[in-house]
C-alpha cells in the first residue's frame, strides 16, 4: 500500500473529533449527485481529517459514514457487520497448498494431486475478482496480490513443478511460488514426496517461503488461507510469527478416514505418521481465526454419525497424547461455504444462446 493513509489521518485523535467529521461529512455527500467521483471531494474530505477509502462515490461514502456513525452511537452486530465490510484491509493474500504436484497442466492423476488444485485455481480466480471489487468500489487505487504458496519439485515429471513463479492463467494479479524442501544438509530436496512423510520438511519451509513472500510482497500478506494438513500447519506458523489473520481449509481429515486410526497409531504410524497428522490438525484448528467447511455434517455431522471435526473434540493416541476438549464444533470460527458452480458452464435453460449447438452433430 507504499503506507497510505486511508480512511482517517493524524488531525482526528478523539472519539469527538471523529464524531464531527463524520456528521460533517455526511450531510455534505447527501447533498451532492449520487454518482459523483470521490476525487471531485477529496479535498473537503481531508480539511476535516478524513482519507480515501470511504467509497468510490457520494452515495457509498454516505453510507459507509453512516454506519460507523450507527457504531460509534449505538453497536450493534448488523452495523458492526456492515461497516467492517466496508473497511480496506485485505490487499495481499497467501494461500498454502504443499504436498502434491501443484500446477495447472498436465498434474491431474499424480500421487497426492487432485481436485484441491482446482478448487485452490478456482478460488484464487474468484478472490482476485472480488478484490479488485472491492478495492474500486473503496475508490482506491491499489494493486492486489495473490500467491499460492507451493513445493518446488526439481525432478517434476514434465510439469511445470520446478518453475518458481508461474502466472495463475485468467488472472492478472495472481501467482504460484514455488519454494523447495531442504535436506539435512541445506540442498534442494529433488523428487516428490508422499503428504504422510511430508512434516519433518515444513518448520524450515516455513522460514524460506516467509523470506521469499516477505521480498515480492515487500512486506507482510494481509491474510493467510491454508489447504490440507500440510498447507494449515505451515499457515499457523507464518500466521503466529508475522501477526497476520489466518484462515484454514480441511478438505479431508485423516483421523475419520482411517477407523480407530487415533487407539491404533503406533501400529500404523510408520507409514502414515499419524502422530504428527492429528496434532498438526489440532495446532491448525485452535490457532486460526476462521476454518471454512462446506457443509454443515463436516462440522458436527448428524444424529447417527458424528462430524469430522467433531471426531477431534475428544481422543486418545494411547501412550502419546490425549485431547479432552480438543475443538469446539459451536465455536464461532467455523464458516460454512459450499462450492458454488462455473456459470459459463451451467446456467439456466432459458439462456439458449450460451448452448454449444455447434457439438450437436458430434453428439
Amino acid at each position: 500500500m507504499n503506507m497510505q493513509k486511508l480512511m482517517v489521518n493524524d488531525t482526528i485523535d478523539s472519539v469527538d473529533k471523529l464524531q464531527t467529521a463524520l456528521l460533517l461529512a455526511e450531510v455534505f455527500v447527501s447533498g451532492l449527485p449520487k454518482f459523483t467521483p470521490y476525487l471531485k471531494f477529496e479535498q473537503r474530505f481531508q480539511e476535516w481529517g478524513l482519507e480515501k477509502g470511504w467509497g468510490e462515490n457520494a452515495e457509498r461514502c454516505k453510507e459507509t459514514l453512516n454506519f460507523l456513525s450507527e457504531v460509534l452511537q449505538a453497536p450493534d452486530p448488523i452495523n458492526m457487520e456492515k461497516f467492517f465490510s466496508r473497511v480496506p484491509s485485505i490487499f495481499n493474500i497467501v494461500v498454502f497448498s504443499i504436498h502434491g504436484y501443484f500446477g495447472q497442466e498436465k498434474v491431474l492423476g499424480l500421487p497426492d494431486t487432485g481436485g484441491q488444485v482446482v478448487y485452490i485455481l478456482d478460488q484464487v480466480r474468484s478472490m482476485e475478482e472480488e478484490l479488485v471489487q472491492r478495492i474500486k468500489q473503496q475508490g482506491l487505487h491499489i494493486t492486489p496480490k495473490i500467491l499460492v504458496l507451493t513445493r518446488l519439485i526439481p525432478d517434476s515429471k514434465g510439469t511445470k513443478c520446478n518453475v518458481e513463479l508461474e502466472p495463475v492463467e485468467n488472472t492478472k494479479y495472481s501467482q504460484i511460488l514455488r519454494v523447495p524442501f531442504k535436506t539435512e544438509d541445506g540442498k534442494d530436496l529433488r523428487q516428490w514426496v508422499s503428504r504422510f512423510d511430508i512434516y519433518p520438511y515444513l518448520e524450515r519451509y516455513t522460514q524460506d517461503a516467509s523470506a521469499k513472500i516477505l521480498d515480492i510482497l515487500e512486506g507482510k500478506p494481509d491474510l493467510i488461507i491454508g489447504n490440507y494438513t500440510d498447507g494449515n500447519l505451515v499457515a499457523s506458523l507464518m500466521s503466529s510469527k508475522l501477526g497476520v489473520t489466518q484462515g484454514t481449509i480441511a478438505h479431508a481429515l485423516e483421523k475419520t478416514k482411517y477407523e480407530n486410526s487415533d487407539a491404533k497409531w503406533r501400529e500404523l504410524d510408520q507409514k502414515y505418521h499419524f502422530s504428527c497428522q492429528f496434532t498438526a490438525d489440532m495446532i491448525a484448528m485452535n490457532t486460526t481465526d476462521f476454518i471454512i467447511t462446506s457443509t454443515y455434517q463436516e462440522i458436527a455431522g448428524s444424529k447417527e454419525k458424528p462430524g469430522q471435526y467433531e471426531h477431534h473434540y475428544a481422543f486418545t493416541m494411547p501412550g502419546l497424547c490425549r485431547f479432552a476438549t480438543g475443538i469446539n464444533v459451536f465455536d464461532p470460527k467455523f464458516n460454512i461455504a459450499a462450492p458454488g458452480a462455473d456459470q459459463s458452464v451451467y446456467f439456466p435453460y432459458t439462456q439458449k444462446q450460451k448452448r454449444l449447438t455447434g457439438l450437436h452433430p458430434q453428439i
